[in-house]
Protein backbone atom coordinates (compact mmCIF):
# COMPACT_ATOMS: atom_id res chain seq x y z
CA UNK A 1 0.00 0.00 0.00
CA UNK A 2 1.59 3.55 -0.85
CA UNK A 3 2.52 4.32 2.34
CA UNK A 4 5.78 6.26 3.19
CA UNK A 5 8.31 3.51 4.51
CA UNK A 6 11.75 4.69 5.93
CA UNK A 7 14.47 2.68 5.96
CA UNK A 8 17.09 2.70 8.47
CA UNK A 9 20.22 3.19 6.69
CA UNK A 10 22.55 3.65 4.02
CA UNK A 11 23.23 -0.11 5.20
CA UNK A 12 19.81 -1.16 4.77
CA UNK A 13 19.28 0.11 1.54
CA UNK A 14 22.15 -1.06 -0.21
CA UNK A 15 21.19 -4.48 1.08
CA UNK A 16 17.95 -3.94 -0.58
CA UNK A 17 19.91 -3.01 -3.77
CA UNK A 18 21.63 -6.32 -3.78
CA UNK A 19 18.70 -8.46 -3.17
CA UNK A 20 16.88 -7.33 -6.43
CA UNK A 21 14.41 -10.01 -7.91
CA UNK A 22 15.28 -12.22 -10.67
CA UNK A 23 13.42 -10.07 -13.62
CA UNK A 24 12.67 -12.39 -16.94
CA UNK A 25 10.62 -10.17 -19.03
CA UNK A 26 11.94 -8.35 -21.58
CA UNK A 27 12.20 -4.77 -21.17
CA UNK A 28 13.76 -3.81 -24.30
CA UNK A 29 10.87 -4.93 -25.70
CA UNK A 30 8.55 -1.40 -25.19
CA UNK A 31 10.55 1.55 -26.84
CA UNK A 32 8.10 3.95 -27.82
CA UNK A 33 5.29 5.49 -25.88
CA UNK A 34 1.64 3.22 -24.17
CA UNK A 35 -1.52 4.39 -23.41
CA UNK A 36 -3.90 2.44 -21.88
CA UNK A 37 -7.67 3.32 -21.17
CA UNK A 38 -9.56 2.05 -18.23
CA UNK A 39 -13.20 2.15 -18.14
CA UNK A 40 -14.94 2.04 -15.14
CA UNK A 41 -18.41 1.96 -13.53
CA UNK A 42 -17.55 5.65 -12.87
CA UNK A 43 -16.11 6.71 -16.32
CA UNK A 44 -13.22 6.50 -18.19
CA UNK A 45 -9.75 7.88 -17.71
CA UNK A 46 -6.59 7.19 -19.83
CA UNK A 47 -3.04 6.73 -18.79
CA UNK A 48 0.61 7.23 -20.55
CA UNK A 49 3.38 4.98 -19.40
CA UNK A 50 6.76 6.09 -19.75
CA UNK A 51 8.46 3.20 -21.08
CA UNK A 52 11.96 5.23 -20.92
CA UNK A 53 12.33 6.32 -17.37
CA UNK A 54 10.52 2.84 -15.77
CA UNK A 55 11.14 0.09 -18.46
CA UNK A 56 10.78 -2.65 -16.01
CA UNK A 57 7.48 -1.70 -14.89
CA UNK A 58 5.73 -0.41 -17.81
CA UNK A 59 6.71 -4.05 -19.93
CA UNK A 60 4.89 -5.09 -16.11
CA UNK A 61 2.05 -3.70 -16.13
CA UNK A 62 1.59 -3.89 -19.97
CA UNK A 63 1.38 -7.49 -19.52
CA UNK A 64 -1.05 -7.33 -16.85
CA UNK A 65 -3.26 -5.38 -19.36
CA UNK A 66 -2.79 -8.01 -22.16
CA UNK A 67 -3.38 -10.84 -19.72
CA UNK A 68 -7.03 -9.24 -18.75
CA UNK A 69 -5.80 -9.08 -15.41
CA UNK A 70 -7.10 -5.85 -14.35
CA UNK A 71 -10.64 -6.65 -15.92
CA UNK A 72 -12.88 -6.99 -13.09
CA UNK A 73 -10.86 -6.27 -10.43
CA UNK A 74 -11.76 -2.78 -8.22
CA UNK A 75 -10.59 0.62 -6.56
CA UNK A 76 -10.13 -1.30 -3.05
CA UNK A 77 -8.64 1.97 -1.44
CA UNK A 78 -9.62 5.47 -1.64
CA UNK A 79 -8.11 8.35 0.07
CA UNK A 80 -9.38 11.29 -1.01
CA UNK A 81 -6.50 13.89 -0.16
CA UNK A 82 -3.89 11.16 -1.30
CA UNK A 83 -4.28 8.25 -3.91
CA UNK A 84 -6.73 5.99 -5.44
CA UNK A 85 -5.52 2.03 -5.38
CA UNK A 86 -6.59 -0.98 -7.72
CA UNK A 87 -5.80 -3.58 -9.87
CA UNK A 88 -5.64 -6.47 -7.20
CA UNK A 89 -8.38 -7.15 -5.86
CA UNK A 90 -12.20 -9.12 -7.27
CA UNK A 91 -15.08 -6.98 -5.50
CA UNK A 92 -15.32 -10.07 -2.90
CA UNK A 93 -12.52 -8.72 -1.99
CA UNK A 94 -10.28 -11.79 -3.02
CA UNK A 95 -7.22 -11.18 -4.03
CA UNK A 96 -5.94 -12.24 -7.71
CA UNK A 97 -2.85 -14.42 -8.24
CA UNK A 98 0.30 -12.06 -9.74
CA UNK A 99 3.27 -13.09 -11.53
CA UNK A 100 6.72 -12.30 -9.23
CA UNK A 101 7.08 -8.88 -8.30
CA UNK A 102 9.40 -6.10 -10.58
CA UNK A 103 12.10 -4.76 -9.12
CA UNK A 104 11.93 -0.83 -7.86
CA UNK A 105 12.39 2.05 -10.49
CA UNK A 106 11.65 5.29 -7.86
CA UNK A 107 14.86 6.56 -8.77
CA UNK A 108 13.85 7.71 -12.01
CA UNK A 109 13.38 10.92 -11.78
CA UNK A 110 9.80 10.59 -11.68
CA UNK A 111 7.68 12.47 -8.95
CA UNK A 112 4.60 11.24 -7.17
CA UNK A 113 2.71 14.29 -8.57
CA UNK A 114 -0.71 15.10 -8.67
CA UNK A 115 -2.47 12.97 -11.67
CA UNK A 116 0.25 10.32 -11.91
CA UNK A 117 0.18 6.91 -11.77
CA UNK A 118 2.63 4.57 -9.57
CA UNK A 119 3.17 0.92 -8.87
CA UNK A 120 1.71 -0.03 -4.93
CA UNK A 121 3.94 -2.12 -2.72
CA UNK A 122 4.08 -3.77 0.61
CA UNK A 123 6.56 -2.48 3.05
CA UNK A 124 9.46 -4.36 0.73
CA UNK A 125 11.03 -1.99 -1.60
CA UNK A 126 10.81 -4.82 -4.17
CA UNK A 127 7.26 -6.08 -3.89
CA UNK A 128 5.38 -4.38 -6.37
CA UNK A 129 3.03 -6.71 -8.68
CA UNK A 130 -0.14 -5.60 -10.36
CA UNK A 131 -1.45 -3.01 -8.33
CA UNK A 132 -1.11 0.55 -8.80
CA UNK A 133 -2.48 4.01 -7.64
CA UNK A 134 -3.47 7.51 -8.77
CA UNK A 135 -2.08 10.28 -6.91
CA UNK A 136 -4.77 12.62 -6.53
CA UNK A 137 -2.75 15.28 -4.96
CA UNK A 138 1.13 16.17 -4.92
CA UNK A 139 3.04 13.08 -2.43
CA UNK A 140 6.48 13.79 -2.56
CA UNK A 141 6.37 12.01 0.52
CA UNK A 142 6.58 8.67 -1.45
CA UNK A 143 8.86 9.61 -3.69
CA UNK A 144 12.86 7.95 -2.89
CA UNK A 145 15.05 10.01 -0.32
CA UNK A 146 19.24 9.44 0.26
CA UNK A 147 18.12 6.51 2.35
CA UNK A 148 14.98 4.98 1.69
CA UNK A 149 13.08 3.66 -1.31
CA UNK A 150 10.25 5.48 -3.03
CA UNK A 151 7.39 4.00 -4.78
CA UNK A 152 7.62 4.74 -8.11
CA UNK A 153 5.64 6.40 -10.80
CA UNK A 154 5.49 4.92 -14.26
CA UNK A 155 3.22 7.17 -16.09
CA UNK A 156 0.20 10.02 -15.77
CA UNK A 157 -3.14 10.40 -16.53
CA UNK A 158 -3.69 12.09 -19.88
CA UNK A 159 -7.61 11.61 -20.08
CA UNK A 160 -10.15 11.67 -17.58
CA UNK A 161 -8.68 13.11 -14.29
CA UNK A 162 -11.89 14.15 -13.77
CA UNK A 163 -13.27 10.71 -13.50
CA UNK A 164 -10.40 9.96 -11.02
CA UNK A 165 -11.38 12.94 -8.97
CA UNK A 166 -15.07 11.58 -9.04
CA UNK A 167 -13.92 7.85 -7.86
CA UNK A 168 -11.76 9.84 -4.83
CA UNK A 169 -15.12 11.34 -3.48
CA UNK A 170 -16.82 8.24 -2.73
CA UNK A 171 -17.97 7.55 0.69
CA UNK A 172 -15.73 4.85 1.97
CA UNK A 173 -15.39 2.80 4.99
CA UNK A 174 -14.88 -1.07 6.57
CA UNK A 175 -16.19 -3.58 3.53
CA UNK A 176 -15.29 -7.04 3.16
CA UNK A 177 -11.70 -7.79 4.21
CA UNK A 178 -10.56 -3.92 4.07
CA UNK A 179 -11.19 -2.44 7.79
CA UNK A 180 -11.06 1.03 6.20
CA UNK A 181 -10.83 3.47 3.21
CA UNK A 182 -12.39 0.84 0.68
CA UNK A 183 -15.16 2.50 -1.19
CA UNK A 184 -18.95 1.20 -0.17
CA UNK A 185 -20.31 0.88 -3.21
CA UNK A 186 -17.69 -0.92 -5.27
CA UNK A 187 -15.72 0.73 -8.22
CA UNK A 188 -15.16 -1.79 -10.84
CA UNK A 189 -12.60 -1.83 -13.77
CA UNK A 190 -14.56 -3.28 -16.50
CA UNK A 191 -11.60 -2.97 -18.95
CA UNK A 192 -8.32 -1.86 -19.79
CA UNK A 193 -6.97 -1.65 -23.26
CA UNK A 194 -3.99 -0.21 -24.98
CA UNK A 195 -5.08 1.74 -27.43
CA UNK A 196 -1.76 3.31 -28.52
CA UNK A 197 1.40 0.73 -28.28
CA UNK A 198 4.00 1.90 -29.94
CA UNK A 199 6.55 -1.17 -29.32
CA UNK A 200 5.59 -4.04 -30.86
CA UNK A 201 2.79 -5.04 -33.40
CA UNK A 202 -0.02 -7.23 -31.61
Amino acid sequence: MPMPRLLSGLTVFALALAALPAWPQDAGALTGPVRVQFTTTMGAFMIELDTARAPLSAANFVQYVRDKHYDGTIFHRVVGNFVAQGGGHLPDGTEKPTRAPVPNESGNGLSNRRGTVAMARTEGPHSATSQFYVNIVDNHSLDPGPSRWGYAVIGRVVAGMDVVDRIASVATGSRGPFAEDTPLQPILIESAQIVTDLARPQ
